[in-house]
């Protein structure tokens, strides 16, 4: 208990303090978001009325406690391009850029481990060795490349799906869901390869270790040692990998939402940041902050549960 305590402590310091660096991050970056919109031939008084309309005209502090106190209520404030409060905007696109986060991630757990356990069971010979090269390729392409080759492939050529157009996930959902699948993929392929080399590594130094060796002289199966009792001891370092990954997800999903066409958290914060919509930006960062950190958190919480010494030491 004391060891989940230290870490939601921790996750909530982190969060403020990622959530005070992105806000203050645009007061110090060059450029005004009132002269953005009035334009350079804007007159000094209109410029100052304006940022007094928006509130900068206050200070850092007073601004940032606002906004924190709106973010744990729910508001987020409101977007300079779009006059519309930035709650109702991004709320439809976080449902999609979660939904693309959640099949990439199944579709990581779903290929990855029964490769890597499979790469385990192999030991040398060419079936190997074209493994891991063809595991090196995978994980050299980029997602964007793969997913222009996707859309070519099955939206120009097979026509599943219409390149540049992103249903509306209400009332075209599978449409909507074959986009995000083939998205989904491009920022798989990588992290799944990635995924196979971590996991292949840590069941091979496992599997040399001595209560593995006493295991099978005893008589017992191979195949269920490896799956009972060094699969688990492996996945303490393989959880925490796939958290890191939970990162490497949302940078990749920014860019692969505009090769899809995808109305995600990655196309608005892109497009926000062009328009120095700063409380857009703001509210999206943070946002994608807490995903990253909350995947760490939970990532820690669960390797306590699996390995008893990490439990121990942490409620010392």
């Amino acid at each position: 208990m004391k060891y989940a305590a230290r870490r939601i402590a921790s996750f909530l310091l982190t969060m403020v303090i990622v959530s005070f660096l992105a806000f203050m991050a645009f007061d110090v970056i060059s450029g005004d978001p009132a002269t953005a919109l009035l334009g350079t031939e804007a007159t000094p008084e209109a410029i100052a009325a304006l940022r007094t309309e928006m509130g900068l005209d206050r200070p850092l502090g007073v601004r940032y406690g606002e906004w924190l106190l709106g973010f744990f209520t729910g508001d987020l404030g409101t977007s300079y391009v779009y006059h519309q409060s930035v709650s109702e905007i991004i709320a439809p696109k976080i449902s999609v850029t979660l939904l693309l986060s959640f099949v990439s991630f199944l579709l990581i757990l779903l290929i990855s481990i029964p490769l890597g356990l499979s790469a385990a069971k192999r030991s040398g010979g060419a079936l190997e060795a074209a493994g891991t090269a063809f595991n090196q390729f995978c994980m050299a392409v980029p997602p964007f490349f793969t997913g222009m080759l996707l859309s070519y492939l099955f939206g120009v050529i097979l026509k599943w799906f219409m390149p540049g157009v992103f249903p509306d996930l209400s009332t075209d959902f599978p449409g909507a869901m074959r986009h995000i699948f083939f998205a989904a993929i491009a920022i798989a392929v990588p992290r799944i390869a990635m995924t196979v080399r971590m996991l292949k590594s840590t069941i091979q130094s496992e599997m040399r270790k001595s209560y593995v060796r006493t295991a099978i002289s005893r008589g017992n199966d191979r195949s269920a040692v490896l799956r009972v009792h060094v699969l688990k001891n492996s996945l303490v370092p393989v959880i925490t990998f796939l958290a890191q990954t939970m990162a490497e997800i949302v940078a990749g999903g920014i860019v692969v939402e505009q090769v899809f066409a995808i109305p995600g958290l990655g196309r608005m914060l892109v497009s926000s940041i062009s328009n120095r919509d700063y409380p857009m930006v703001q509210a999206i960062v943070v946002i994608l902050a807490l995903w990253v950190v909350l995947s760490g958190t939970v990532a820690d919480l669960v390797n306590q549960r699996i390995d008893p010494r990490l439990r121990l030491g942490g409620d010392r």
